[in-house]
């Protein structure tokens, strides 16, 4: 199963990589697969280090708090 996460782009490069956070952790994606423009403060969905959908604030930090759920809860 792969999951993809929602994160805030802090940055954007001159080589269309973003730094985002991730629930309080950076990483560099790719915005090429991107088909909408984004900018600083826009949140992107992320998978195996691209940015693959733009989301709004609010769908994102529901997907945040719902991650967050279940990384409280083991599973077996």
């Amino acid at each position: 199963m792969c999951i993809a996460f929602p994160g805030k782009i802090l940055s954007i490069d001159k080589n269309n990589m973003a730094m985002v956070d991730i629930g309080g952790t950076r990483l560099a994606v790719s915005l090429e697969l991107l088909d909408e423009n984004v900018v600083c403060g826009d949140y992107v969905i992320s998978h195996a280090g691209f940015a693959i959908h733009k989301v709004n604030e609010a769908t994102a930090q529901e997907n945040l708090a719902f991650l967050k759920e279940l990384h409280t809860h083991e599973i077996y």
